[in-house]
């Protein structure tokens, strides 16, 4: 049977539709008045469903309350009725999958099947009754004449400009003269403390142009540096370590010992008291909240500088009591900078726009007031239609109803409802689902897609086609301009990571709770359904400790509830109440990502739906269900962060387990052969596994992504590794081997198959380039490629690797120096490299340069070098970098200085020949400098810091 849809329009009214079908099969042996009753109940749903749809394009404010209060019970009752089948399917199981009982066991569960069997006929006409009621209530509103046909599932491509506008920082619209006014006021002669405070409306920019300050103004002229988010419920623990995490590293690891908000506040203070240093508070929304942040931060006279943010001007007035501070108000973008904002997105450049559609452009500038966010939302909407002037009209005529008579904050909401409800019926549903993550979250979007295809919000008859139309509506929501790119792959076309603006995160929450599409809290309280509505998901977004057990009942006894996503310092309800996690039997997913604890999830009680679970902490010790087995709908384990203190033998009885993500302290049952669904594993070190384990691994033929570390081992296992590594070689897509001993890498890589294999990713250890290169070549499908050279580089270098076809993105460290105090140099020719688009080069304790020979790398556009400032002058006049100008694609330019064992003049001449090539470079590349280490230099560079540009 196919995966249905759940969706916001219409609740999992498509999944039930499809479910009661299947009840009709003959497995189930059903009476003929009951099925009868389903017939009858299929009608009704199907003219519910199509209701529902009408309803759903139709503005709220085109739609009378008791239309809204109908739409709302048929949406919960179309969850109960799943889960009523659900709990059905499930009594009629009779223990298939999972651990097979004995014939005794088979016919008790017969025996209480039969008895739960006289009540289903009940149940349907209790359903049939409730089902018709509303049935009749719906007819009283609408006609039903025609039903909507499903969107298209043809794939959403990533449209390159919508990353543009949040990437290229360059090409920001209005930027230039609000950041250099900032930059200016924080400049001072003297050594005073100093504070700016930008306010303004959400949706300004206020967070962009901060960003911008705070990359502009050199690194070098501070000791320390942070950049926080504190948002509208803030979690002062979690802020205080994410500042410590940014200054000081030893201080980090030592908090997670801390357990209040007064420690950390010591722990910031002791380690800025005699530091300049530069902060970045951003989205404060309380004074108080500001008081605590500030508490942390000292006040001396060493010139340190913070710049904060805020929507509420009585907060900026907060941030500048006491101390040299000043308020700076953000301002709308002008008419002219918001076209070139709009057209951007729209076109290569206001000069492509059509005449017919200047004038109404013009007008619907005029509506979105100067607000960055709103141009974007709105020039989101108009890409995803035609460009005919009649379309764009009816759009301004939209808008002009809606905002006319508001504030500009209102207008910015009111534009975000016109685009929600532009959106067809499918991305609403996936839209509204990023309501689960706590507000300035970055989210993965593997992750993300994995989370909408388990929730069923994904259609689709195979889970891979079902991944691939979810990279596709969310490239359809990035385009939109609905959801924000943060990271993107090196080709461009896949974003790896991204967030949701605040603004519209708070939209998407309302519209989710109305419609009860998740029950949120945020640490000030539930939100508004908590109470009135049965909880389908649960999202615990701050920390619930003073109502952990209120919250651990309403678990314990929610049988409805689908999903439960848990973040924060959640200590007391993941430790203590975790075994009541595993309580319903529709859940499908449980998320816990919390900082800390002991999580012991129990037993699984009468879990069979449940296709996620994943357990993030790096300090937090686990202990999985002994009989997880019946987890037999389990999709991704992952327990990456988790220390996981035995996992249970009956792991491998997960039939349908496609991705299982363990810590690489995690000794693995033998049998792993038997998980024959499994596509990722992810990471293991086979120094700990047994031989049998790492054989059976090349059983796995549905592998495609496999992580392992691979140390020095007896010869059995040596042998074993070598074998199992060829045999998968020929059907892996990703590999990462870490840590391998010399000449292993090498050993499985030529024993492979002579065709090509398949494989996209490689990540290696190598103790000499010259050996392992060659095979490498022959990897012609190859498009990323990182290698750990801990030995010989050769003579040849990098270059050994040039004729990768495919090669897209490359990363190369370089760990020892092996030949000689003279240190390499590294010249990349103008043969080979002809795709490249990203290119990270480290030198991990090596002397080390590089020289780009003209032609070099042709369509390179991101360049990242850490390099030891030590070896400036180790290789003549040129300094560590040669012809950069000969980059001809360069755009980004990223440079680690290690300090480490260098002086003052090494530094500051490695960075002074870095920033003239970047100046001259006809491309005017974006150009970022920080160093690391400086409390390590050579005696005499300490005190010295540059003053500020």
């Amino acid at each position: 049977m196919a995966e249905m849809i759940s969706s916001a329009a219409t609740g999992v009214l498509g999944s039930v539709i499809d479910k009661l079908a299947d009840m009709l099969t003959g497995k189930y042996n059903l009476a003929r008045d009951v099925k009868q009753g389903i017939r009858s109940l299929q009608d009704d749903l199907r003219t519910m469903e199509a209701m529902l749809l009408r309803l759903e394009d139709k503005d709220d404010d085109q739609i009378d309350p008791l239309a809204k209060d109908w739409r709302s019970k048929v949406r919960e009752l179309s969850y109960d009725i799943e889960d009523c089948i659900d709990r059905f399917v499930l009594n009629h199981s009779h223990g298939d999958g999972g651990s097979m009982g004995n014939f005794v066991h088979k016919a008790i569960q017969m025996v209480k099947t039969l008895f739960k069997d006289r009540g289903i006929a009940e149940e349907i006409r209790r359903l049939k009754r409730l089902v018709s009621e509303q049935s009749e209530r719906g007819k009283r509103y609408y006609d039903i004449n025609q039903c909507l046909l499903a969107s298209s599932s043809q794939p959403v491509l990533l449209d390159p400009r919508a990353p543009a506008l949040f990437q290229e920082a360059r090409d920001l619209v209005g930027i230039d003269a609000p950041r250099e006014e900032i930059i200016s006021l924080l400049r001072c002669e003297d050594k005073e403390h100093k504070v700016v405070s930008i306010y303004g409306i959400g949706g300004q920019g206020k967070t962009t142009l901060a960003m911008e300050v705070y990359h502009k103004i050199t690194e070098a002229a501070f000791d320390s540096r942070a950049f926080v988010s504190v948002s509208q419920t803030s979690d002062m623990k979690k802020l205080l370590r994410d500042i410590l995490s940014q200054i000081s590293k030893s201080h980090f690891d030592r908090s997670q010992m801390l357990e209040t908000v007064e420690q950390l506040i010591r722990t910031v203070k002791e380690c800025l008291k005699d530091k300049r240093y530069f902060i970045l508070i951003d989205d404060i929304w309380s004074v108080s909240a500001w008081e605590l942040v500030r508490s942390a931060l000292p006040v001396n006279d060493n010139g340190s500088r913070i710049i904060t943010t805020t929507r509420i001007e009585a907060v900026a007035k907060s941030c500048c009591t006491g101390i040299a501070a000043q308020m700076y108000q953000a301002k709308p973008l002008s008419h002219e900078d918001s076209q070139i904002l709009f057209f951007k997105r729209l076109f290569l450049s206001g000069d492509d726009c059509h005449p017919d559609l200047r004038k109404v452009s013009d007008d619907i500038l005029k509506k979105c007031c100067g607000l960055p966010l709103a141009i974007i939302s709105i020039a989101g909407l108009l890409a995803n239609r035609s460009k005919a002037a009649e379309v764009w009209v009816n759009v301004l005529r939209s808008i002009a109803t809606a905002v006319d008579k508001d504030s500009p904050i209102d207008k910015m909401k009111r534009i975000l409802l016109l685009s929600y409800f532009d959106l067809p019926h499918h991305l609403k549903s996936c839209l509204l689902y990023l309501s689960v993550f706590p507000e300035d979250s970055l989210i993965d979007c593997q992750q993300l897609i994995l989370l909408w295809v388990a929730e069923g919000l994904i259609p689709g008859q195979d889970r891979e086609s079902m991944e691939q139309l979810g990279r596709s509506y969310l490239n359809e929501l990035i385009n939109r301009s609905l959801v924000q790119p943060t990271k993107v792959g090196g080709h461009g076309a896949t974003v790896k990571q991204c967030r949701v603006h605040d603004v519209i995160l708070e939209f998407i929450v309302s519209k989710a709770v109305e419609d009860n599409f998740v029950t949120i809290w945020n640490g000030n309280g539930f939100s508004k359904n908590y109470s009135s509505n049965k909880i389908r998901r649960l999202s615990i977004q701050k920390d619930i400790s003073s109502r952990a057990e209120e919250i651990a009942k309403t678990i314990k006894n929610g049988a409805q509830i689908r999903s439960i996503d848990i973040f924060g310092s959640n200590l007391v309800l993941v430790t203590k109440h975790a075994t009541e996690f595993l309580n319903s039997q529709v859940l499908r997913v449980l998320n816990i990502e919390v900082e800390y604890g002991k999580c012991s999830l129990g037993n699984v009680k009468s879990l069979a739906q449940l296709k996620y679970l994943r357990i993030y902490n790096y300090v937090l010790v686990g202990k999985l269900p002994q009989d997880i087995e019946k987890l037999q709908h389990l999709e991704t384990l992952d327990l990456r962060w988790l220390r996981l203190e035995k996992p249970p033998a009956s792991i491998i009885q997960l039939q349908k387990l496609v991705r299982l993500f363990v810590d690489v302290s995690v000794r693995l049952p033998d049998a792993i052969g038997s998980l024959q669904a499994l596509e990722e594993l992810s990471r293991i070190d086979l120094g700990i596994q047994s031989v049998k384990l790492i054989q059976g691994l090349s059983d796995l033929t549905n592998l495609r992504i496999l992580e392992i570390d691979w140390p020095y081992l007896r010869k059995d296992h040596k042998e074993a590794c070598i074998s199992t590594l060829s045999r998968l070689f020929g059907h892996l897509r990703e590999l990462c081997v870490c840590g391998s001993e010399p000449d292993a890498t090498c050993s499985f890589m030529s024993s492979c198959v002579p065709t090509p294999p398949p494989l996209r990713k490689l990540v290696l250890d190598t103790h000499n380039l010259n050996r392992v290169g060659p095979q490498i070549s022959s990897l012609v499908n190859l498009s990323r490629l990182r290698i750990f050279v801990r030995g010989e580089a050769g003579k040849e270098g990098i270059n050994i690797l040039a004729s990768l076809p495919k090669l897209l993105s490359l990363t190369v460290i370089l760990s020892n120096d092996q030949d000689g105090d003279s240190g390499i140099l590294c010249a990349i020719s103008r043969q080979g490299f002809q795709g490249l688009l990203k290119f990270h080069f480290r030198c991990c304790w090596c002397h080390a340069a590089l020289e780009f020979e003209p032609g070099a790398m042709p369509k390179l556009q991101r360049l990242k070098l850490e390099l030891m400032a030590r070896c400036q002058f180790k290789f003549g006049e040129g300094g560590l970098v040669l012809g950069l100008q000969n980059l001809a694609g360069l755009k980004h330019l990223a440079i680690d200085i290690n300090c480490d064992a260098a002086v003052a003049d090494e530094v500051e001449a490695l960075e002074d020949d870095i920033r003239g090539a970047a100046a001259v470079h006809p491309n005017r590349p974006i150009l970022q400098i920080q160093r690391f280490d400086q409390d390590w230099m050579a005696q005499g560079a300490a005190g010295v810091h540059p003053t500020m540009p």
